[in-house]
């Protein structure tokens, strides 16, 4: 025991230290006087690491060897799994998961467990000797010259230890940003070409497993298996009863006492690394075997093939539900399934580890928006997507789908108020709203709620702002480097993160960094510039815009307004989110701009009719209310611009030059009947009201917000709609400019008499009028474009019957409230005695 605890101390010390290393094999920094530096800096302190965290690494090691055995516990689980059963197997371990019936196994079964450590450390020791000493003697360039050969060698010893270390060369498999093609190309086999099982005893299974004779059930079946994968291997077989081709999934035997063993070890190993990390980061709260915990449940449970199953119609269904046209989940037929089989669709395809990349490009988005509805829509999402489980189909079919998503043995389970804050972080990571970043954090529990705000928002600029640009880990390690002023300066903010920002690592990352490593990968090989935030944005956006839950609402309202403390909406922000939900991303160059309208942006018909759509309904409601304060504003303003207009008429005329003395007629009592609160008047007689009073109930003065806030319409008006609509919104056509209504009623008429079938006659009043209101129009702008009411004419003109019904009623509801609003402030005239 002693020999295996310094054993997986040593291993966890030159891991994180070989990793640093691997990471700067590619990119930018190959070859350059700063890479060269980069690597003499690594080296030196790889050795000073070793040398000084080997007392904590042993003494964290021995603390750890006294600690009672315990299986995860499962109570809390985000892994999507029944635990309804309650069998054993002959072994004596639980089909489904149980931590107290594992914890039992285990003390009961000590001389295998040490058994299995001795096979561990045999293995793993020798290899992890041989790269730190080609590390330590060779430094960077050692390593690169030796990849291939200790790429193959942590392949084929990785097949030797089974199913729970292929696992994680699965993963690693698609991470070109972190190793080398030749590495990736030896990790590649173990994907679904690891040593198989015999087929004898694979027959053997099946017929049991079916209860009945294998012919009983298909008529025909691959002497050999298609594929051999971690956990099973699968056969091509023909159903008798229909003729359909499927796949035959067989468990593998014994693999469920094996990693039930290995489950062990890992926690062992966890345990080791969460004591070290108490020791030299004792600010940190992250409770790795919990981590640790949450990815062996869900590895455990990716032997209950009936679980995955009911997981992958689970999912099918709600795809399909959600119109995520692209992908297809293959149908799974329960009837022929249990517990070590499963029995689904076929389907042909290409492994997108096999594509060009070119071809890979063309299916990311497909499979990006596919994840990012399951994780942020549905909640439930597929944990285990490595390029085994993507194919690309063969041929085109009728309904469109082109990827095909396999194997739903480990899916993993997300709350909705975490789904919630997550589009809040995303939102404001994309936009590096650091500030805002940081109380979501606060909200998923990755920081507590009294950390040190000014400390770590500089931090977080200077660790996420890299990612954000994309390029995976190697162009991440030349950022971060570049970003902090130099290797030293890096290291400091990683030791200032380590010792004084007390974060935390949710248990459910460990499924949902895996997930996203493992896509992210994939997408890299396609494009070596991918990033991940951007690229996520018009799914995002589109979320914004149509979810009406109140924390994503906060979300859309936040950046419709730049932040919690902004004074009025930012027109021009409503515009930069219909483009990006539609796909055109303004980017700043390092995020995305939010200020910045596409200058090749979405025509006004497509954003009308995606703004009257199913999709924009959050923004619909947001708008709604704010469409309520910009009426009432654009109606005092033009009410009070009006009265102004008519005090200066009054001085400057002939009345007022002869009868200087007299009042004027705004301020000579008139009779009104004045509405009650809730609009109606039920007044027998009229009441006398000087109209002035009236009309400054009516129209309170504005505040300099308020008319701050007109302006920014006005110029959104002038943009969208031209001058003459701008005119009406600041209120200059009741003063300066009172041909603008005029005008725009012109060109609206104009507009639908144009190509009808209207008479000689309403045209020549159409032309008599518009010679009095002046033959041509206004300009939208100083470029001499025309004015863009056309456009939103025709966009209108070709809306649906359904999509101007909720238009027209949008504006309807929009009048009514208005007249509610001016109504109730006029009541307050009823005590007015003149």
């Amino acid at each position: 025991t002693d020999l295996f605890m310094r054993s997986v101390a040593l291993i966890l010390l030159l891991s994180p230290a070989a990793g640093l290393r691997a990471g700067t094999h590619a990119g930018p920094l190959r070859d350059s006087a700063v890479r060269r530096s980069h690597v003499r800096a690594v080296d030196t302190m790889m050795e000073a690491a070793v040398a000084a965290a080997a007392s904590a690494a042993m003494q964290a090691a021995q603390q750890t060897e006294h600690l009672e055995i315990r299986a995860p516990e499962a109570s809390k689980t985000y892994v999507s799994l029944d635990k309804s059963s309650q069998s054993l197997t002959v072994e004596g371990l639980p089909e489904v998961y149980d931590a107290k019936i594992i914890e039992k196994y285990w003390k009961s079964n000590s001389g295998a467990l040490r058994a299995r450590w001795t096979q561990f450390l045999g293995i793993s020791i020798p290899f992890m000797t041989r790269v730190a000493s080609i590390g330590l003697s060779g430094g960077m360039e050692g390593l690169e010259r030796e990849s291939g050969s200790l790429a193959r060698d942590a392949r084929i010893h990785m097949e030797e230890l089974g199913p729970t270390y292929i696992k994680l060369g699965q993963m690693m498999s698609v991470r070109p940003d972190v190793l080398p093609q030749a590495a990736m190309d030896e990790l590649m086999y173990l994907q679904d070409n690891v040593p198989r099982f015999s087929d004898e005893v694979a027959m053997e299974i099946l017929a049991k497993e079916l209860g009945r004779d294998i012919s009983e059930v298909f008529s025909f079946i691959t002497p050999e298996p298609i594929a051999a994968a971690s956990l099973a291997q699968v056969y091509k077989a023909t159903l008798l009863s229909t003729g359909e081709s499927v796949a035959v999934k067989v468990q593998r035997p014994g693999v469920l006492e094996t990693i039930s063993k290995d489950l062990y070890v890992l926690r062992r190993a966890a345990e080791v690394y969460q004591n070290l990390m108490d020791r030299i980061a004792p600010k940190q709260r992250t409770d790795y075997t919990a981590l640790l915990n949450e990815w062996a449940i869900g590895f455990y449970t990716e032997l209950d093939f009936a679980n995955e199953g009911r997981n992958q119609m689970r999912l099918r269904t709600m795809l399909e539900e959600r119109q995520v046209n692209g992908v297809l989940v293959p149908a799974v037929y329960e009837e022929y399934s249990t517990r070590r089989l499963l029995v689904s669709e076929w389907v042909d395809g290409t492994k997108l580890s096999e594509l060009p990349p070119a071809e890979l490009r063309e299916l990311v988005s497909v499979g990006q928006e596919a994840f990012l509805v399951q994780l942020l829509q549905i909640g439930v999402f597929h944990a285990d997507p490595h390029p085994g489980n993507l194919l690309k189909l063969h041929g085109p079919r009728e309904d469109g789908k082109v990827l095909a998503l396999l194997d739903f043995g480990l899916v993993a389970q997300v709350k909705q108020s975490d789904r919630d804050t997550m589009i809040s972080a995303l939102i404001h990571l994309a936009n590096k709203d650091y500030t805002s970043l940081v109380e979501d954090f606060v909200e998923l529990g990755i920081l507590p709620a009294d950390a040190n705000r000014p400390m770590i928002i500089p931090l977080m600029d200077k660790a996420l702002t890299p990612y954000i640009q994309g390029g995976g880990a190697a162009k991440y390690a030349e950022k971060i480097v570049e970003g902090s002023g130099g290797f030293q300066a890096m290291t400091q903010d990683m030791l200032t993160v380590l010792n004084e920002v007390p974060f935390t690592i949710p248990p459910y990352f460990a499924l949902l960094a895996r997930a996203i490593v493992t896509l992210e990968g994939i997408a890299l090989q396609g494009d070596p510039g991918y990033a991940l935030i951007l690229e996520s944005y018009p799914f995002i956006a589109r979320k914004l815009l149509s979810d009406d839950r109140p924390a994503v609402q906060r979300a859309l309202q936040e950046a419709l307004y730049g932040g919690p403390g902004g004074s009025g909406m930012k027109g021009n922000r409503i515009a930069v989110l219909l483009n990006s939900a539609l796909g055109i991303v303004q980017r700043d160059g390092l995020s995305v701009d939010l200020d910045s309208v596409p200058t090749d942006g979405v025509d006004v018909k497509t954003a009308m009719a995606f703004l009257l759509s199913g999709e924009a309904e959050s923004l619909r409601a947001l708008l709604s209310r704010e469409a309520d304060t910009a009426a009432d504003l654009v109606l005092r303003q033009t009410i009070r611009r009006a009265v102004g207009a008519l005090d200066g008429q009054a001085a400057t005329s002939t009345f007022g030059l002869v009868g200087g003395w007299l009042p004027s007629p705004l301020d000579i009592p008139a009779p009104f009947f004045l509405p009650d609160a809730d609009g109606f008047s039920r007044a027998a007689f009229p009441a006398f009201h000087k109209t002035r009073a009236v009309l400054e109930a009516m129209a309170p003065k504005l505040t300099q917000n308020e008319e701050l806030y007109l302006l920014s319409l006005a110029d959104l008006a002038t943009e969208l709609l031209g001058p003459d609509a701008a005119a009406i919104v600041n209120g200059d056509a009741a003063s300066s400019d009172t041909l603008a209504v005029p005008r725009l009623v012109l060109d609206i008429v104009e507009r639908f008499n144009s190509g009808s079938s209207a008479g000689s006659n309403e045209q020549a009043l159409v032309g008599a009028a518009r010679s009095l209101v002046g033959r041509t129009r206004r300009k939208a702008s100083q470029s001499g474009e025309s004015s863009s009411m056309d456009g939103v004419l025709t966009a209108y003109d070709e809306l649906s019957a359904e999509q101007r019904a909720l238009l027209d009623g949008t504006l309807t509801a929009l009048n009514s409230r208005t007249y509610a609003s001016m109504s109730k402030r006029l009541a307050k005239l009823k005590s007015y005695k003149p």
